[in-house]
């Protein structure tokens, strides 16, 4: 398979290497000079042969430069084409970016990635929406990024099946996040236990709380000990909103979820271990972006 990729940042990069690894041909464009194999959108579609369906896979920053890209997209591929936006869009922009592509012919698929950075040797979740035959088209790039063929991958639904699925995934992932937090700031704060990092530590195998996001939480700690390095600053990078927004929409009650987000509103008022404790899990990951502590000059604070 050939396949175009616009967007060749932390996600992207990554997806593009294990893409070529399972034999895919990838042609990338990027901002940046340094990491791009063309110079323009238009010279990535030429580059894609012609005697198959061209495949263009959208990693860029949700909103304008998605618009952006796809309405340039539309003006240069053809009937029977598909573009894949693999970016963190709320799924409401969907139907519209599918729409404007369907004037033109173009198929259109929606695709919630999970994985961050790690995902280039572990493989991401992938959760797709859109027609069954645009999904089909893509088909060879989800079984290369997936992590095997047996899961991985979904195709969710119709078009916004697979955005609405990743936003959902991500309001989970804060209340996790949460929990696994003030779990840790009660432990530190009650003078009790000696070693929290081993106790965090002793719950990864055996016990109903394990998981991923615990693996990177101990790893953190094993890092930087009491998280001095990272002030207790987290972003919502938006789906947070968006499935509590859902939520109003349709009358679910989403108590875990809506506190895990206004716990980040209360980062950005005061100091809070267990908000250090989700930006640690944060940045192990997704490589995103922390803050340092004000004891801690050296390292520049920063957003994602």
């Amino acid at each position: 398979m050939h396949i175009g990729l616009v967007g060749l940042g932390k996600m992207g990069g990554n997806m593009r290497t294990r893409m070529q690894r399972a034999g895919l041909t990838v042609v990338g464009y990027d901002l940046d000079p340094e990491v791009r194999d063309v110079e323009s959108l238009s010279e990535l579609v030429e580059r894609l042969p012609s005697d198959e369906p061209k495949v263009v896979w959208v990693m860029v920053p949700h909103g304008g430069p998605t618009k952006a890209t796809i309405e340039e997209l539309a003006d240069l591929l053809g009937e029977g084409d598909v573009v894949v936006d693999g970016g963190n869009s709320r799924w409401t922009d969907d139907p519209i970016h599918a729409g404007l592509l369907a004037e033109k012919g173009v198929g259109f698929v929606d695709c919630g990635v999970s994985g961050g950075v790690w995902g280039l040797e572990n493989g991401y979740a992938l959760m797709a929406g859109g027609a069954a035959e645009d999904v089909a088209k893509v088909q060879p790039a989800f079984d290369a990024l997936r992590p095997d063929d047996k899961s991985g991958f979904v195709h969710a639904g119709k078009v916004g099946a697979g955005h609405f699925s990743k936003m959902v995934h991500n309001g989970i992932e804060y209340a996790m996040m949460q929990a696994y937090a003030e779990g840790y700031e009660l432990l530190e704060k009650a003078g009790l236990v000696d070693n929290v990092t081993e106790v965090f530590d002793s719950w990864r195998v055996g016990t109903v709380v394990r998981s991923w996001l615990l693996d990177l939480l101990v790893k953190a700690l094993q890092d930087d000990p009491g998280l001095s390095q990272i002030r207790g600053y987290a972003e919502d990078s938006g789906e947070g909103r968006w499935t509590v927004e859902a939520a109003i929409d349709h009358a679910v009650p989403m108590h875990a979820i809506s506190a895990a987000l206004f716990a980040r509103f209360t980062s950005r008022q005061d100091q809070s271990p267990a908000m250090q404790a989700v930006a640690a899990m944060r940045q192990q990951f997704g490589g995103h972006a922390v803050q340092a502590t004000i004891e801690s000059p050296d390292v520049p604070p920063a957003k994602e």
